[in-house]
């Protein structure tokens, strides 16, 4: 694959990860039409395998390893998501697995983790200090490491999600997706602008780690400080493909405080029955930022992960946990 994945890589990997994860679905929702104005979809990769995304990134990667390379075992950075779909992948195809998080990453994904038979060593404040000693172990032991967000092969599996957004909304108007390192908006642009360069879309990112607005609207990667609950979206740095692929396809950039996504996943409670994370929330929290402008077109919102804490969930709702508690030490 080149470095910059294609649709022909993201409708080869369809096929390829078929038989390991599910086609999610796309559900209109009324409740969600009178409150934008519009006709609005979402598609649910909080029902996938894991419960979010990301999976699909995992399956596509591991499937591909050589057998020398499953022997060494695989090792990446993650505090959630992310290190759940390599730790599945990885015992689908019999390759051992490390995952690096933050200190006082999020428990819930770490026992997932963990259930999954990887084994996961907790170190550093934040996302981009546990990758770093990733790299390193990976160095030292020979482990394969797995980048979270620059690489192509992760990009063509998430992008599969938009593959099915078009299969089923082919006169989609606006796809607007969450976005935290950029692999998952990546996916959708490519897709969508391949097969219809008229589909606008829109990513989201928590003001309190913008790192990736930063370096989408400047053309420079650059560094944010990330003190979001969104686990998802809370990166501190831009990564150099998916920002490479972003200029081209991305047409605007939405910014969206916890207190917004807060009141989206309340939101999505009340108008879909559906639990989302706050990054899985923030495409809802988005769209009703910028509603004026969506008025009367056909809406995909991208809810890409249902993992969300208690804490967090008690604090969306109101009725326990801090509001404004901000946990710098997430990422992928």
């Amino acid at each position: 694959m080149a470095d910059r994945p294609t649709l022909q890589d993201v409708i080869a990997a369809k096929q390829r990860i078929a038989p390991y994860i599910w086609r999610t679905p796309l559900h209109h929702y009324l409740g969600l039409d009178k409150l934008l104005g519009a006709e609005v979809w979402v598609k649910h990769e909080n029902h996938q395998v894991l419960g979010a995304f990301k999976v699909r990134g995992g399956v596509n990667l591991i499937s591909q390893m050589s057998d020398e390379e499953k022997q060494r075992g695989v090792i990446t950075a993650s505090s959630g998501n992310h290190g759940q779909s390599i730790a599945y992948s990885a015992g689908l195809f019999g390759a051992t697995c490390v995952v690096c998080v933050p200190e006082g990453a999020n428990p819930g994904k770490i026992e997932s983790m963990e259930n999954l038979g990887a084994k996961v060593i907790q170190h550093g404040p934040y996302f981009d200090v546990s990758r770093e000693h990733a790299e390193r172990l990976a160095k030292e032991e020979g482990y394969r490491f797995v980048h979270a967000v620059n690489d192509a092969t992760l990009i063509a599996g998430v992008g599969t999600y938009a593959l099915e957004i078009l299969e089923d909304l082919p006169d989609v108007d606006v796809i607007i997706v969450p976005l935290g390192g950029g692999s998952g908006a990546s996916g959708v642009g490519i897709v969508a602008k391949s097969i219809n360069p008229n589909i606008q879309v829109i990513a989201v990112q928590a003001e309190r780690a913008q790192a990736g607005y930063q370096s989408w609207k400047t053309g420079t990667l650059a560094k944010s400080p990330m003190t979001s609950k969104a686990e998802g979206l809370a990166t501190g740095m831009g990564y150099e493909l998916p920002q490479s692929i972003l200029k081209d396809v991305l047409d605007d950039f939405v910014l969206v405080s916890d207190e917004e996504m807060d009141r989206a996943v309340v939101t999505h409670l009340e108008k879909t029955h559906n639990l989302t994370e706050h990054a899985g929330a923030a495409s809802l929290a988005g769209a009703l930022k910028i509603k004026d402008r969506l008025r009367g077109k056909k809406v995909a919102l991208v809810m890409s992960g249902g993992n969300i804490s208690i804490e967090h969930l008690k604090g969306a709702l109101g009725v326990g946990g801090d509001r404004r508690r901000c946990l710098p030490n997430q990422g992928y």
